[in-house]
């Protein structure tokens, strides 16, 4: 390969407590949680609005804060967040038992989930961690960081201001790439599978707005979800610029088509978004101390954080080991959200929003606690995190 030679002397542009890498759910729940926690924060987002796939991405639908059996699991910044998606109206999927006082039996037939106006919660995210006071960098992508003895100093960003560097005490990596644990040499892993097409976009005509959710196949035979049929025999890593560029054009293709096909039947139907980033939604993750299984439901661990449900399935709860946010490779950081050390099954279970709530909130608190990860004191982050209203274990429940 052929290469030139850089040579950079790079200014540092600002400096806070905990810095958040990636707006997306992970990013702001622990952004919240360490500005609650007294952290000055800084929240650096490659998009211009927050909330990842979730917003930008149009992957609106927050997915169960429960165990499909009645019993909320998620609680906290999950359950606080959920609320503010729908703060101005729910667009579908309202779980009227859980928010109307239902009984039991109603809570067993309807899971904790809603579809919710994707603007309204990147809008009400950002007037919420403002009002916290943590500062938000759009438009900025990380392309580096600085090492020293297991001890991560900047990490290194490019926008329209140029090309600078951020130092923190602790750093948080909300990527959903596990950009920061990559770029800082830790171990990471890519997902094999690779991802699927898919071509989400708002169209509204005769019927009004409506949701179209073409594509994503992933789902297992045996899910109470429904599966549907693959847009591409193709799969993407996600990792690759130039395959990245050519999904999203997939991508493009197949809304031009699919609403030139609604036009046929509603001349007054017309196209009013499309994702404004790729709908990936597993690509690398880092190594932890622990790494989750998909076969651990039901396991008690001593240093859970939080709890999750299995989206597409009833009667699954998982606690969240705290091992599973950090390696002892880089001391200061911290994962949260789709790039936490699960296996592959797993994965698919921890990449939606409540897990992305869940492990954001703890990484957040643990950054405000503590600059040495590994070292992390876990009753003390334990009894912060029930203090916000966080269930760690079975028995909570």
């Amino acid at each position: 390969m052929r290469e030139i030679r850089e040579e950079k002397h790079t200014p540092i542009s600002k400096r806070a407590d905990v810095v958040v890498a990636g707006g997306g759910i992970a990013g702001i729940s622990a952004a919240l949680a360490a500005a609650r926690s007294g952290a000055s924060v800084l929240l650096i987002e490659k998009q211009c609005i927050l909330g990842g796939l979730a917003t930008s991405g149009l992957v609106c639908v927050y997915l169960p804060l429960c165990d499909g059996e009645g019993h909320q699991v998620s609680y906290g910044i999950a359950e606080e967040l959920f609320r503010l998606s729908i703060r101005h109206g729910a667009q579908g999927r309202y779980p009227a038992p859980w928010l109307n006082h239902g009984t039991m039996e109603e809570r067993k037939n309807a899971r904790f989930e809603v579809q919710f106006n994707p603007v309204y919660l990147a809008l009400l995210a950002e007037e919420l961690l403002q009002n916290h006071g943590v500062e938000l960098l759009y438009d900025t992508i990380i392309c580096g960081t600085h090492v020293t003895d297991s001890h991560l100093d900047a990490v290194i960003i490019e926008n329209k201001s140029g090309r600078s560097a951020i130092e923190a005490a602790v750093f948080v990596d909300a990527t959903g790439d596990a950009d920061l644990f990559w770029h800082a040499g830790a171990q990471t892993v890519e997902y094999t599978r690779r991802n699927t097409l898919a071509a989400w976009y708002y169209s509204f005509g005769r019927n009004g707005l409506k949701l179209n959710t073409l594509g994503f196949a992933d789902i297992l035979a045996d899910s109470d979800r429904s599966v549907k049929e693959p847009l591409s025999d193709r799969r993407f890593s996600g990792l690759d610029a130039a395959e990245t560029s050519e999904m999203l054009c997939e991508s493009h293709r197949a809304i031009l088509t699919d609403i030139l096909s609604a036009r046929a039947q509603d001349v007054y139907c017309e196209p009013t978004a499309i994702s404004t980033m790729p709908q990936l939604r597993m690509t690398r993750r880092f190594s932890g101390e622990y790494t989750i299984s998909d076969v651990e439901n039901g396991v008690y661990f001593p240093d859970s954080i939080g709890m999750i449900g299995d989206w597409r399935r009833r009667g699954k709860v998982y606690e969240i080991p705290f091992a599973a946010l950090y390696t002892k490779s880089i001391k200061n950081l911290i994962g949260a959200g789709r790039c936490i050390s699960v296996n592959e099954n797993m994965w698919d279970i921890t990449r939606v929003i409540p897990a992305c709530a869940v492990t954001g909130q703890a990484a957040g608190t643990a950054a405000a606690l503590t600059d040495d990860i590994p070292d992390m004191d876990i009753h003390l982050l334990q009894q912060t995190l029930e203090k916000q209203k966080q269930k760690l274990h079975f028995i909570d429940i």
